[in-house]
């Protein structure tokens, strides 16, 4: 499969990476050219423009920060038409990735990232996923058997897109959940900031959220 990934930081190379390894072929495209064609390499895949990785392939990774949405959309051609008919995962996060803290957006309950993504990218397939896990989670993740594996919660509203992007999740190591249209989208969010929170405070999220049942 060809896979186009927006973005150049950590999550785009992890889990461009987890991909590339897999045996799919990926084409990174970032706002920083050097950045992008540093990141491809050490992955393994190819590097070009936010529109040539917008254009790549069938599956397009979203992973930039919150604030960089829209403008990485515009640059990669959103609003022409170049995701149309693509699936698009949005592994992104209303939060200030400096301090951890939740946009205002969220605070206002203001429309999800993913609702953002989807009105600007035309005509594509949005998924929502990868966004409860920081980078490091994916760099690590075995797909050994008998090891724990990490459960990814996806919404969307396409059943094929789904289909495609829990079965890139199985090749990263993890499950895929199923977690509701893309409307839900806001709660998979919401639950990143509060787990954001718990490990700001040198705490794991699973001290929390307990497992259920005898």
């Amino acid at each position: 499969m060809r896979i186009g990934v927006l973005g150049a930081g950590n999550m785009a190379e992890a889990l461009g990476g987890a991909w590339a390894g897999a045996g799919h072929e990926v084409l990174v495209g970032g706002r920083d050219a050097a950045r992008a064609a540093a990141a491809a390499e050490r992955i393994g895949g190819k590097a070009g423009s936010l529109r040539e990785a917008a254009g790549f392939g069938g599956v397009v990774l979203l992973a930039v920060p919150y604030a960089a949405l829209a403008d990485t959309l515009h640059r990669a051609g959103a609003g022409e038409g170049t995701l149309s008919g693509r699936t698009v995962v949005d592994c992104s996060n209303p939060l200030d990735m400096a301090t951890m803290q939740p946009h205002p957006d969220l605070l206002a309950g203001g429309p999800s990232a993913a609702r953002q993504v989807a009105a600007l990218a035309v005509g594509a397939h949005v998924v929502k996923g990868f966004n409860l896990a920081p980078a490091e989670v994916w760099r690590h993740t075995s797909t050994a058997s008998g090891a724990a594996r990490i459960v990814v919660p996806l919404c969307g509203d396409d059943k094929d897109a789904l289909a495609v992007v829990a079965a890139l999740v199985r090749e990263s190591g993890a499950d895929p959940l199923e977690g509701g249209g893309l409307e839900r989208a806001a709660l998979l969010e919401a639950a990143t900031a509060v787990a954001a929170g718990v490990w700001t405070q040198g705490r794991q999220p699973g001290e929390v959220f307990s497992p259920v049942g005898g």
